[in-house]
């Protein structure tokens, strides 16, 4: 058996599995120039496989994206297999994007390493370790992890994920093909979620803690998220885009992986709705409904702006006192029994900020200071609000021009908990070696669609925001979900950078 070496150019390359990953994979390849052969345990699967492929290849040339010619000859580059592992001395490399079953992929691979002895291996599992897949050969070192994520094509990310035993020049060559590919790759550990599905870990379980809390329905969270916290889809309609048959069981995957870690717990809101078939858009019916495929999203509440129905006081948030005062609206100095008092909760309930500011919780509200400066307001109601206060209030703050939405009270205001948990996941993996800080953010980028990565969005905040929050929503809650993480305590104190890996004992003798 000849092993393959680092610097290995990937001409000739099998794709087990004719699924949309599996196609998607074999497209891509095609056009990086890449023999390919597109194999399958069903026969049909590889002729609709081959046929799906070569029109997404003759529909990129009718846009223009390459010549006819271009597009034909990558045409001709993809060939339908015999079987999956059927006997292939020419080939450089296997790639199995199959179901997501452990005996499966060791079944598939343990026939691979007779039938195909000079070709690298890689897997394109998205939750199995590695390392286990691998246990099954006599020669490990020649598996790897290549994650593609759904739809290849336009998804420009893989995780390369060497297992315990994968060799250094498979990892070599893996990055090399990656590369070849014109994708962004990214190293992970073999760890339960890898580094994307991990990082992606933060957003949903916040948002469905925040649910099953009753402090604003999904709408309003998802509002929030993307008018606040800046993300391009909100928690909910994320998990309706993905369907919960999908996201559920990655959330109850990587936290049972992490042997139950309280930032990673997952929610009984999502097991219910599975159960129910409440899927997301594939259904027609998740947190929202799709009629024809079309999310049908409630309107948002109408207020009737007046700038004159009460006098406000603003505790501590000049930014928002000069967007009243320059709306028209009298803002006091000093609290009064006539006034709406408006506070700035940060880490903690708006009550619990009213009663430090020495004003009434029953004529105050909390506005996020966060939102303060973006299209949305939002507005934190205490349990003891006047009725009347509040909805005055409603009507001044809409006489500022700016979406507002209301929710309930709660540990701390909405964006504050979902941009602490994101940071703090991110923060954790680079804690803990998973991920180091560069590929974390990447990854969050390209993997997950934010515009910034997690440790990118705490520097935005500044890590002793976050602390802050993350302090004052453990000690309110007594949850452990809120612990912050030592990456990310060390770096606030020190007034660090969350992407500065800082001085590591080998530092002391590089060069020696």
């Amino acid at each position: 058996m000849n092993q393959k070496r680092a610097g290995v150019t990937v001409n000739r390359l099998r794709v087990i599995g004719a699924g949309a990953m599996g196609r998607g994979i074999a497209q891509v390849a095609v056009t990086a120039g890449i023999e390919v052969e597109l194999t399958d345990a069903v026969d049909s699967a590889v002729g609709a496989g081959i046929d799906f492929v070569c029109a997404m290849i003759r529909r990129s040339s009718d846009k223009g994206q390459r010549t006819v010619a271009e597009a034909e000859a990558a045409i001709a580059r993809l060939h339908a297999g015999r079987a999956p592992t059927a006997p292939g001395d020419d080939l450089d490399l296997v790639i199995e994007a199959v179901v997501e079953n452990l005996e499966v992929k060791r079944s598939i691979f343990a026939d691979l390493e007779a039938t195909v002895p000079n070709a690298l291996l890689a897997s394109n599992t998205s939750s199995l370790s590695i390392t286990a897949i691998a246990s099954v050969l006599d020669r490990p070192e020649r598996l790897v992890g290549l994650h593609f994520f759904n739809p290849v094509p336009l998804m420009k990310l893989v995780e390369i994920v060497p297992g315990l035993r994968t060799g250094a020049e498979t990892v070599s060559a893996a990055r090399q093909l990656v590369d070849r590919f014109g994708y962004t790759g990214v190293l992970a550990k073999d760890t339960p979620g890898f580094l994307v599905n991990h990082l992606g870990r933060g957003l949903p379980t916040e948002a469905l803690q925040l649910l099953s809390e009753t402090v604003a329905e999904p709408v309003d969270i998802d509002r929030i998220a993307r008018d606040t916290v800046g993300l391009k889809m909100g928690p909910f309609e994320l998990m309706d885009l993905t369907g919960l048959d999908v996201s559920h069981p990655v959330l109850e995957t990587v936290y049972a992986g992490f042997y139950g870690d309280p930032r990673l717990r997952p929610s009984p809101i999502t097991a219910t709705r599975l159960s129910g078939k409440m899927l997301g858009r594939k259904t027609g019916a998740g947190f929202y409904r799709y009629d024809g495929g079309t999310q049908q999203v409630p309107g948002e509440t109408a207020i009737d702006a007046d700038p004159a129905a009460i006098v406000v006081y603003v505790q501590e948030d000049a930014r928002l006192a000069d967007l009243l005062r320059s709306s028209g609206v009298r803002v006091l100095t000093e609290p009064t029994d006539h006034a709406v008092s408006i506070v700035s909760p940060v880490g903690t309930p708006t009550y619990r900020a009213a009663l430090a500011a020495g004003v009434n919780p029953a004529h105050t509200i909390g506005v996020d200071p966060l939102s303060v400066p973006g299209p949305r307001l939002t507005v934190v109601v205490p349990a003891m609000l006047d009725p009347t206060v509040g909805a005055a209030a409603m009507r001044v703050l809409a006489a500022t021009g700016r979406r507002v939405t209301v929710t309930a009270d709660g540990p701390a205001p909405v964006a504050q908990r979902l941009i602490a948990s994101i940071v703090n996941v991110g923060s954790a993996i680079a804690e803990t070696g998973l991920g180091d800080a560069a590929d974390i953010d990447l990854g969050a980028r390209l993997g997950l669609g934010y515009p910034r990565g997690p440790l990118e969005l705490g520097d935005l905040h500044g890590a002793a925001l976050v602390v802050r929050i993350l302090d004052g929503l453990l000690d309110y809650t007594g949850d452990p979900r809120y612990r912050a993480s030592t990456w990310l305590r060390a770096r606030a104190e020190l007034g660090m950078s969350l992407r500065d890996r800082g001085t590591r004992p080998a530092d002391l003798f590089d060069g020696r």
